[in-house]
């Protein structure tokens, strides 16, 4: 399982960048200065909304420079001078000057990354995130800057190895929190084993070898048990860890990606982990069960019969004798290990009160603190087959990892 990585709209990067900037050029006099998100403009007046704390409100002198630079520089020597009137809502801007009335800042100096340039490095990144490598960390070398992940069983179980090098992005996320936002700066030493951990970078041809430009990892609760009771007013589930036989209770907030396998996506996967191959023959008869996108998907098992599909899991219609949603739709291009991240972003989502007493679920949880009980960050029903096909003295959750945590738009993720 991996957390999904969500790029931030306000990310630190950022004003890591911006605060770089604007230590080059600028004179020596004692000056004030904002950092935000322009939030309106109004003549040569803008009002910012910082990353926390109030709105600032900056008027641009006369005679102001400013200049429009592109996420990820780090000095102004590609600058462009701009005018006040390409400046727009949304855009995020560095502001230096002197206090003026009421506290607000004449900008002498503004420095600006639009909000479409933004959006365009965010997807750019979000694409790396996706195109990385996710898994659960089995070993650690920090001397050597290498991690050793363990990938799920339906990935052919093939560990992959990490190389971090000092020009690495480190982050690490939050105790307590599901959000990439929270995530802080981190060190390879805080790596460890069994920590979920997701890398973008370079892969080589046969994906066993991956080299990192950022890194973000954590420690989460990993749990499949059967659920007790649920509580909608709470946002409450208490479960029956099979691992533990203990009762947990896990928090449910509005970032928590519930989903649903349908009973044939189920089946397709426990066959896999008990040794079946994906687009092997399905059940007798013929599939009809309707796919997410709008076809249809063989219905899995060791039977024979045609088990036909048109599933459109990940974007790859299946053939005959597929017996698995469709045949391989769900893998990257068709041809590498099962994409089980993006058939779940496609999976129903549900609420807690379809959930019901005694339904198995496998789920990833922050650890919590001392002053709450753990949130949830995906919680995955109708896994029964699943959990029933796993391998003697194998984790359930470890089955399908890396999972996709908290997809939708900020993958996310992130």
């Amino acid at each position: 399982m991996w957390l999904a990585i969500r790029t931030p709209h306000k990310g630190t990067h950022l004003a890591v960048l911006f605060l770089a900037l604007a230590c080059e050029g600028f004179t020596q006099t004692p000056a004030t200065k904002a950092l935000g998100t322009v939030k309106s403009i109004s003549g040569n007046t803008i009002v910012l909304t910082p990353d926390t704390g109030a709105d600032v409100s900056v008027t641009i002198a006369d005679n102001a420079r400013i200049l429009r630079t592109q996420p990820g520089q780090t000095d102004l020597k590609s600058a462009t001078p701009i005018s006040s009137s390409d400046l727009q809502v949304g855009d995020r801007l560095l502001a230096r000057g002197q206090t003026g009335d009421k506290s607000a800042i004449v900008a002498s100096t503004i420095i600006v990354i639009s909000k479409g340039d933004i959006a365009q490095k965010q997807q750019q990144e979000r694409d790396e995130w996706r195109k990385g490598v996710g898994g659960i960390v089995k070993s650690i070398d920090p001397t050597a800057g290498t991690i050793i992940l363990s990938n799920s069983l339906l990935a052919s179980g093939k560990p992959i190895t990490v190389h971090a090098s000092p020009q690495t992005q480190l982050m690490r996320y939050a105790p307590d929190s599901v959000k990439f936002d929270d995530a802080k700066p981190g060190t390879i030493d805080q790596i460890k084993p069994g920590d979920q951990l997701r890398a973008r970078g370079t892969k080589n041809a046969d994906g066993t070898e991956f080299t990192a430009q950022a890194i973000v990892s954590g420690s989460f609760r990993e749990i499949a048990g059967t659920v007790i009771s649920t509580d909608a007013d709470a946002s409450s589930v208490s479960l029956t860890d099979l691992a533990t036989k203990k009762a947990v209770a896990i928090n449910v907030g509005p970032e928590t990606q519930l989903h649903k396998l349908p009973p044939t996506m189920a089946q397709m996967i426990a066959f896999r982990l008990k040794g079946g191959a994906l687009g092997q023959q399905g059940t007798a008869g013929q599939g009809a069960a309707s796919g997410p996108n709008g076809g249809t998907q063989g219905n899995a098992g060791a039977g024979n019969g045609s088990g036909r599909g048109q599933g459109n899991w990940g974007g790859q219609p299946g053939g005959q004798n597929s017996g698995a949603a469709g045949g391989g739709g769900w893998r990257n291009g068709g041809n590498g290990p099962p994409d089980f991240q993006q058939m779940l972003s496609r999976m129903p989502t549900v609420t807690i009160a379809d959930l019901n007493k005694g339904d198995a679920v496998m789920l990833v949880a922050t650890e919590g603190s001392a002053s709450g009980q753990p949130m949830a960050i995906t919680v995955l029903a109708g896994v029964e087959p699943i959990l029933s096909a796993a391998p003697p003295g194998t984790s359930a959750v470890m089955l399908l990892s890396p999972w996709n945590l908290g997809a939708g738009g900020d993958v996310s993720a992130p």
